[in-house]
């Protein structure tokens, strides 16, 4: 099954303009691929998240590194997690204050602050963020690690949580288009 709807969430310190979300555009065309710009503050981005879901019912949604800390709350849809991060805010804590976004944001923004605020919003977040892990949701859900990660390493979370290990492909964090069409996509059609 090829999804009719995409719901792309992006990692950190990005924005829906990030080139994974052109990349299921091209891959999974004619698929429509929703790709917004996710707030930076935690309790904000998953309340967001959560109802873009909701109003826009996608057949998949792609969550790429923090991304996919928010993908994998989501309940009831196939979900495709990329690197996922399931614990930030510890790293949080030791980057700079002002952080400058990776790629252009739809309302100009081009940097934001990391207050202790959040990062204690995303320590409760990370707290509850397996809560309701049903099997069925395990079953909608498949994750992608990258052998060569030197952002994230977060695979044994993943099996620990979902009971499965997640499918591991050459590469690094930021997987190039030859990677996802080789052996990202495939494997998340296989899924649906």
């Amino acid at each position: 099954m090829t999804p009719r709807r995409i719901l792309f969430l992006h990692g950190f310190a990005s924005s829906g303009r990030y080139k994974m979300a052109d990349q299921l555009r091209i891959l999974l065309k004619p698929a429509e691929v929703l790709s917004p710009d996710i707030p930076a503050e935690p309790a904000e981005a998953l309340a967001f998240v959560r109802k873009l879901a909701a109003e826009y019912a996608p057949d998949l949604v792609v969550g790429h590194s923090l991304g996919g800390f928010w993908a994998h709350q989501l309940r009831g849809v196939h979900k495709a997690l990329v690197n996922p991060c399931f614990f930030i805010s510890g790293h949080l804590r030791t980057l700079p204050r002002e952080m400058a976004y990776l790629s252009p944001r739809e309302d100009g923004q081009r940097s934001f602050a990391i207050t202790d605020a959040m990062c204690k919003g995303f320590a409760a977040l990370e707290q509850l963020q397996f809560e309701g892990l049903t099997q069925r949701e395990k079953d909608l859900t498949v994750a992608f690690f990258a052998f060569d990660d030197e952002t994230v390493r977060q695979g044994d979370v993943f099996a620990e949580h979902y009971g499965k290990a997640g499918v591991g492909y050459p590469g690094g964090h930021l997987p190039d288009f030859p990677e996802m069409k080789k052996y990202i996509v495939p494997e998340i059609l296989k899924s649906l």
